[in-house]
Formats: structure tokens, C-alpha cells, sequence
């Protein structure tokens, strides 16, 4: 990658890196929102350098990195370039200014201190219940290279309890190792990847297949479509990865699965809240 614009010798901002690449592969922004499901505006601040058009600086480091692995740019020179342009343009809101100085003589009154602690009355039920929730929440493995989807907090997946008769039960898997395979029933883009980094990075169409290579490391697969794979060990079927509602990050292997599918035969709702 070069260091700077070969005309100008100015250093080539990471909005400039990420369109050139799209642009060579004959790819629109909305094509990028697709694969990264990013709002098309916010990547049009991304390329334009606009970082006060995007919430937070952590929202642009996570558009930039999953923009560079949409379209094969080294995804760490990108975020390189977003640090050292967010260092020196991105502009934090400034505070608001007390229109009038405060009396502090006076102290407060009855009706502030009573909204006060109406608010801190409503932050501590809110802090109770996000962490007694969490104890019963069934979170996505922890993944160091996890896309920028999972970083913004998305909603889990709710599956819905069966209305009526057995709830089928998957087909036992083989103990110890096995071939796992992955087949698309539709139209999804996955990556493949384990220690020693990424084994695949492609949209799947329906009818392809993937076996995963057993000499792969911890292998793990990021989809947003998880509903669409079917996922079998030694030829025999699997639980599904996910409903579709959110991308997940799973792990691949073939005792992975086979706890995964001895731990939950079948899928539970997530509890309100």
C-alpha cells in the first residue's frame, strides 16, 4: 500500500484507501452496506473523512475496519490512518454553559432534589437489571477479531418457543474430531477463520459447500445469516448456528459443535429485558 498520493505527496487519508479499493473491484457504497449491514450514510462519511456526521470515535474505528475487510484492505493500515485523521479532526461536542451563575449559597430546591432522586432511583433498577438479566443471557463466544456488528451491541436473537408437540431432537454427533462441513440453503456472506488467521471470506450461494479443514486451529465462522448454513459433523446434521435476527460468531470445530448441540438440543427464548 503507498504512503502517500503519488501527485501531490500528500498522505492518502483511509476514506481514500477504502474507495479506490471498491471502486477497482466495480463495487457501489450500497453494495458495501450489504456486506457490512452499515448504514450507507455512515460509510459516505467514512470515504468523505465527515467523522462529526458518526456518533463516537469508536463507531468510526468499527465502520472503517469492517469497510476494509468488505472490500480485502489491509484492515490495520486503515486504522492506523482513521486514529492519526480522527487525533487531529474529530471535534468532541462542546458542553453546555449554565445560561445564569448559580447561587451556591442557595441550596437546591425541593423539586430538584426530588427529580434527582427519581433519576437515581431509575439508573440503579436500570444497572440491576441489565446484570441480573445478563446471568441468564446466552452470549456469543468471545472473539478478538469479531466485526464491527457485534461491537455496536445489537439486540440477541429471540427464538420462538414451540407452539404444540415434541420439539425435535438433532441426530447425535460423533465423539472426538470429524469433518465439518458447511452448506448455503441461500445467498450469505461468510468468514471462515481460526489462530492463524482467515481460511475463507466469501458470499456462499445456495447449493455451495465449505468443509472446514480439520487441521484448522480453533476455527470459527462470523455470518449474518446463520439461518441459511446447514452444518454437518461426519455427514450428520447439527443444531443451526443462529435464526438470521443478528450476525454471530461461532465456533467451528467438530467438539464445539458437539457440545453446543449436547448443551442446547433445541433453541430457547432469550428472557425479556
Amino acid at each position: 500500500m503507498m504512503d502517500g498520493d503519488s501527485t501531490t505527496g500528500a498522505p492518502r487519508t483511509a476514506g481514500m484507501m477504502l474507495r479506490s479499493a471498491r471502486e477497482a473491484q466495480g463495487l457501489t457504497l450500497s453494495d458495501v452496506a450489504q456486506r457490512t449491514r452499515i448504514p450507507l450514510r455512515h460509510l459516505e462519511a467514512v470515504e468523505d473523512g465527515k467523522f462529526q456526521a458518526l456518533p463516537s470515535i469508536t463507531y468510526a474505528m468499527g465502520f472503517g475496519r469492517a469497510y476494509a475487510r468488505a472490500v480485502g484492505v489491509d484492515e490495520t493500515e486503515v486504522a492506523r490512518a482513521l486514529r492519526a485523521e480522527l487525533a487531529a479532526n474529530y471535534q468532541r461536542p462542546e458542553p453546555l454553559q449554565d445560561l445564569e451563575p448559580i447561587d451556591m449559597r442557595r441550596g437546591p430546591s425541593p423539586s430538584v432534589v426530588v427529580i434527582a432522586a427519581v433519576i437515581a432511583i431509575v439508573l440503579l433498577l436500570g444497572v440491576g437489571l441489565y446484570f441480573g438479566t445478563s446471568l441468564f443471557r446466552r452470549d456469543e463466544p468471545a472473539n478478538p477479531q469479531a466485526t464491527v456488528a457485534g461491537d455496536l451491541g445489537m439486540l440477541p436473537p429471540t427464538a420462538t418457543p414451540a407452539t404444540g408437540g415434541t420439539a425435535p431432537v438433532a441426530p447425535p454427533v460423533p465423539a472426538g474430531g470429524g469433518q465439518v462441513t458447511l452448506t448455503a440453503t441461500g445467498t450469505t456472506w461468510v468468514r471462515i477463520f481460526d489462530d492463524t488467521g482467515t481460511l475463507v471470506n466469501k458470499e456462499m450461494k445456495e447449493g455451495d459447500r465449505y468443509d472446514v479443514p480439520m487441521t484448522a486451529k480453533n476455527p470459527q465462522i462470523r455470518t449474518g445469516r446463520p439461518d441459511l448454513l446447514t452444518v454437518t459433523v461426519n455427514g450428520s446434521n447439527v443444531p443451526p448456528l443462529g435464526t438470521g435476527e443478528r450476525p454471530v460468531t461461532v465456533a467451528l470445530s467438530a467438539e464445539a459443535l458437539r457440545n453446543r448441540g449436547a448443551a442446547s438440543p433445541t433453541p430457547t427464548p432469550s428472557p425479556a429485558g
